[in-house]
């Protein structure tokens, strides 16, 4: 009887509060917003203020802009040391008064662009992004109780939400970059262009916190075709465009045939953003691959860290050496030239034809001095009499690193600008935000092979079923030899 007694009471004197779903809270954060149609509205947003550093008292000046679909600049200055990061669409990049200007590369690269995506969309791209969103229950935020979602991209980027439980305004986020966290609590909303939009904010990274007032916020204003570029800094002058390419493709048909004589491990995984949104590890397969006159020979030879069983392995390498033969007898044809031309790889500095390349500038990368320049698709580019391969590279911008001494490339960073149809769209269509990594290694003085390459992408197969590609491939332990591929032993998986 107590216990009833007990229950009753605190039934009858206490309000029980439970979390809402996903669905509940985002509809209400839409509402207390203004509404999906008005933020959408919002093109282009400045928003400039005051900063003051709480640890020490240190105070600024602080500016934020940002313009759809993905573009986002900000600095601000503390007692004259000053700030400033950008994602202009193509290449992340920041630069302060004491370690100067540099691209963001790895997970401060995509983090960045993962905020300014997020910043300019919220969560109403949510489906075409390929993003997850899941509810993590209550929290206190700044003494009031909040609804908590986290919304985690394909890349592996989680950001944590918190809505207002009373208002249902978006009071908290909760944003990697790199390995810290930076937490943006948001107040003092108002109504610009019918929407309601913070006019302070507190920044805290680690042990750091910075406070913002915003004083003049506008929606839709005109801005400069460089306000999000990389910074132009005046200092060495920089090589020709057309002239680097030159020798990069010079230098490449050299390294098309150093390559011919290497063997090497790869290792591709397969990940998955799961119902937790964690992004996890699937799958994986090992091959040994090695170059035969210009054409790509792969052997598997493990499946999820375990070696093949002796039968599985007997029948890839007759794989191998079927496909050896086939390379013999298209080489010796009456059509080789056409064919070959079909089969060999495409090089960087072909691709790059089909781009504008933009934005070129000096940097250190990995102890080397490296051109980095943006690119982006070139309008004059020819498509119609190109290959498949070409039509595709003229599609993509991004960020390259070029090693400037021996006109290789370091690094890659590229996204799809757009949709890219296969067999006209009836076979295939590579969809939108599509991205890809790639980076490779200096390997015995002489040349830089790949070392890494992380692809994301979402495919539709036959006009009916769609594919999503989250992988991370990884290659080592590059061997150099003296033989054909055809005259090595396929039976070991590591020659020596």
């Amino acid at each position: 009887m107590k216990i009833l007694i007990t229950l009753a009471l605190i039934l009858g004197f206490s309000v029980i509060v439970l979390p809402q779903s996903v669905s509940k809270t985002l509809k209400s954060a839409e509402k207390a917003l203004g509404g999906e149609k008005a933020f959408r509205a919002l093109r282009t947003l400045n928003a400039r203020g005051s900063v003051l550093r709480k640890s020490d008292g240190a105070t600024g000046s602080f500016s934020l802009t940002t313009a759809q679909p993905n573009l986002l600049y900000f600095r601000y200055d503390l007692n004259g040391a000053e700030t400033e990061t950008g994602y202009n669409g193509r290449s992340a990049w920041t630069r302060d008064t004491r370690a100067g200007l540099k691209t963001l590369t790895g997970k401060l690269s995509s983090d960045l662009q993962t905020r300014a995506i997020f910043q300019n969309t919220l969560w109403f791209d949510q489906k075409r992004e390929r993003a997850k969103i899941t509810s993590t229950g209550m929290a206190q935020v700044n003494g009031k109780m909040s609804n908590s979602v986290v919304y985690s991209t394909p890349k592996g980027a989680s950001i944590r939400l918190y809505f207002d439980q009373a208002s249902g305004l978006l009071v908290r986020e909760e944003i990697p970059f790199g390995d810290a966290v930076q937490t943006f609590d948001f107040s003092d909303h108002r109504k610009i262009n019918g929407v309601m939009m913070p006019y302070a904010m507190t920044i805290t990274t680690g042990g750091d916190e910075l406070a913002v007032k915003f004083e003049d916020v506008k929606a839709n204003v005109s801005l400069g075709a460089t306000t999000f570029d990389f910074p132009k800094l005046a200092g060495e002058p920089l090589p020709d465009s057309r002239a680097l390419l030159v020798e990069l493709q010079a230098n490449e048909d050299r390294v098309d045939n150093i390559l011919d004589t290497y063997s090497y491990i790869q290792k591709s995984t397969t990940r998955a953003v799961g119902k937790d949104g964690v992004l996890s590890e699937k799958e994986s397969e090992t091959y040994q691959l090695s170059f035969y006159k210009g054409n790509r020979v792969r052997r598997l030879i493990e499946k999820n860290g375990k070696p093949l069983n002796e039968k599985d392995q007997a029948k890839e390498d007759q794989e191998v050496q079927k496909r050896v033969e086939e390379i013999e007898k298209r080489l010796a044809s009456k059509d080789k030239d056409k064919e070959d031309e079909e089969s060999r790889r495409v090089s960087v500095a072909e691709l790059l034809r089909a781009s504008r390349l933009i934005n070129p500038r000096r940097e250190r990368f990995r102890g080397r001095d490296v051109i980095v320049f943006d690119f982006e698709p070139n309008p004059d580019f020819d498509y119609k009499n190109a290959k498949s391969m070409l039509k595709f590279f003229g599609k993509i911008a991004g960020v390259m690193w070029i090693d400037e001494k021996d006109k290789q490339v370091a690094r890659l960073e590229a996204y799809l600008a757009e949709n890219f149809n296969i067999g006209g769209g009836v076979l295939a269509k590579l969809k939108k935000g599509a991205s890809f990594v790639l980076e490779q290694d200096r390997i015995n003085d002489e040349i830089w092979l790949p070392s890494m390459a992380d692809i994301n992408l979402s495919v539709r197969v036959l006009m009916v079923k769609g594919i999503e590609v989250n992988a991370v491939v990884r290659s080592y332990d590059y061997k150099k030899f003296a033989t054909e591929v055809k005259d090595a032993k396929v039976g070991d998986p590591r020659p020596n």
